[in-house]
């Protein structure tokens, strides 16, 4: 099956494989293993790069020895980091971009994200950002409650990016599609399709307000029907800010997809 001629455009190149981060934290070969086999099957079009911490780039290397050249993102440790000496393709890996807090040495034909906390995303930080060339990268989840952003605060950050013209990619707690409480931590976690929902109506000028109401939103047959009404040009301009999300599990939102009718219901037997 040829899934990047039937699968929803604002499902190419979704799904950034962190499967070496907690909470998945699989041994550095196996998920060099699961993510080349993933991309000789029909899920290859929906994956995006490697994620691999700056700490962990020569333990990569090993890994990847003799195969194929991996595409990866590169996550920095620490505001101040040099990235220049990095090749941006050496032996058995390209660094295609790079995500962190402050750095410098991220330009040429990598893309730079700086993490900078939602409540912290202004008009002001992301004109610095355009500025800087640099992209933004939102963290939405983590291992304390406090690490989720609010609906409001998340709302803010989507319309600063969209409407100041830099793209962003998210991190952490998105594995499912929908806005839900997970029942053993109580924590509620954002759903990527809501963000995509979200993110739409940035673009068509709508308010925080009603930015805030898309990540609320835990119907996932309604979410689902306004993933559907999104056209192939609105898609584009979806995408073209929101342009990924790091999960330590690619077959979790590709499960839920599958079930909630977004994807062929081939891909679970292919997958």
């Amino acid at each position: 099956m040829d899934l990047g001629a039937v699968v929803n455009p604002l499902f190419l190149t979704l799904f950034d494989d962190a499967a070496i981060f907690p909470p998945g934290n699989v041994p550095m070969s196996e998920a060099v293993m699961a993510h080349r086999a993933r991309q000789d099957s029909p899920l290859a079009p929906m994956l995006g790069p490697f994620v691999c911490s700056l700490a962990r780039l020569d333990e990569l290397a090993a890994a990847v020895a003799g195969g194929p050249v991996l595409r990866v993102s590169l996550v920095l440790p620490e505001a101040g980091a040099d990235v220049s000496a990095i090749q941006a393709a050496s032996i058995g890996i390209d660094v295609v971009s790079v995500e962190g807090p402050a750095f410098s040495g991220g330009g040429g034909s990598r893309s730079a994200y700086q993490e900078v906390p939602s409540g912290e995303i202004t008009a002001t930080r992301v004109a610095a950002l355009r500025d800087a060339r640099s992209r933004l990268k939102i963290r939405t989840g983590g291992v304390r409650a406090d690490a989720f952003p609010t609906e409001k605060d998340l709302a803010g950050a989507l319309w600063s990016a969209v409407r100041g013209g830099v793209a962003f990619k998210l991190t952490a707690g998105l594995h499912d599609p929908i806005r839900h409480r997970d029942p053993k931590t109580g924590f509620e976690h954002h759903g990527f399709l809501n963000v995509i929902v979200a993110t739409a109506h940035a673009v068509q000028g709508g308010d925080a307000g009603e930015i805030a109401a898309a990540l609320a939103d835990q119907d996932g047959h309604r979410v689902a029907a306004a993933i559907t009404t999104i056209d192939s040009g609105l898609a584009r301009q979806v995408r073209s800010w929101f342009v990924s999300f790091g999960t330590c599990s690619v077959d979790e939102p590709v499960d839920g997809l599958l079930d909630l009718g977004l994807l062929p219901e081939d891909l679970r037997e292919l997958a």
